[in-house]
């Protein structure tokens, strides 16, 4: 079933709804997120949705290209207004993580984990990507647009080697479940649950979602390398702290808060030696 904007919005709850400004449904688009960075803000409290299944100029951090080709995966962002911005922004990306693993949760898909500080991981693959952004309107408001990109049938394509050695092979939904969810009923799952985060994220921060972030952190415990603007840092992953900084142990200089940056490699250690 194609994506439908009405079908959508009959299986939302009431909640959700009525914070629902715009859906729109594109047969094909560069990107959803820059779409709804180029659009007026929703005022807040409120959101607009832009989504596809066939997105021809994704973006993910650092300027890496979102591959997804017609028919392969679901593209979907959300613009959501700040009356005033919140306390530690960029923490924002964590959550919304983990709202995507609650929409899948939702739909009986479980044993997604989350890699620091955007990416959606199953079996040690890629199974989806978050990019955030942000904007300031008028009188203070800032608007975040959220995009999510996940992989749902690629036919194949799985051989793909996605950002560097962190994951040597990219994975998609219909190879986790029995029966694949209808495109339609993923959106509507995601859309209550992203909003839901927005909202609580607004009300009381970040450190809401540390302890929830432990239980899917895919980095903890594993031998990394991070690449800051300033540095590499080498050592184990030890989880985030409560303002979701990725807190890694390193054998000469202990434990260090990684604000930014990029994680380069991720090996099955458990110990450093």
């Amino acid at each position: 079933m194609r994506l439908d904007p009405d079908v959508i919005r009959r299986t939302l709850d009431d909640a959700t709804a009525e914070r629902l400004g715009t859906v729109e449904v594109f047969s094909e688009i560069g990107s959803t997120n820059t779409y709804l960075m180029q659009q007026p803000g929703p005022v807040p409290g409120q959101f607009r949705v832009a989504l596809t299944d066939n997105q021809t100029a994704g973006r993910g951090r650092h300027g890496r290209t979102w591959q997804s080709p017609a028919g392969s995966g679901l593209c979907l962002s959300m613009a959501y207004s700040f009356a005033s911005s919140p306390a530690n922004l960029p923490a924002l990306t964590l959550a919304i993580g983990l709202g995507a693993i609650g929409a899948l949760q939702a739909l009986g898909i479980d044993g997604v984990q989350l890699k620091w500080p955007n990416d959606l991981i199953v079996m040690n693959g890629k199974l989806g990507g978050i990019l955030t952004e942000s904007q300031t309107q008028s009188a203070g408001a800032i608007t975040v647009v959220t995009g999510i990109g996940l992989n749902i049938d690629l036919s194949g394509q799985q051989d793909l080697i996605v950002e560097g050695e962190w994951a040597r092979r990219i994975v998609d939904l219909k190879s986790q479940v029995e029966k694949l969810p209808a495109r339609n009923e993923i959106a509507s799952s995601l859309i209550i649950a992203l909003s839901n985060i927005l909202v609580d994220y607004d009300a009381n921060g970040f450190a809401q979602y540390s302890r929830r972030w432990r239980s899917h952190d895919w980095l903890f415990g594993k031998a990394v390398t991070i690449a800051t603007a300033n540095k590499t840092i080498s050592g184990i992953g030890a989880g985030v702290a409560k303002d979701g900084a990725l807190l890694v142990d390193t054998k000469k200089s202990g434990r260090q808060r990684v604000t930014s940056g990029t994680v380069t490699s991720a090996g099955l250690e458990e110990t450093i030696s």
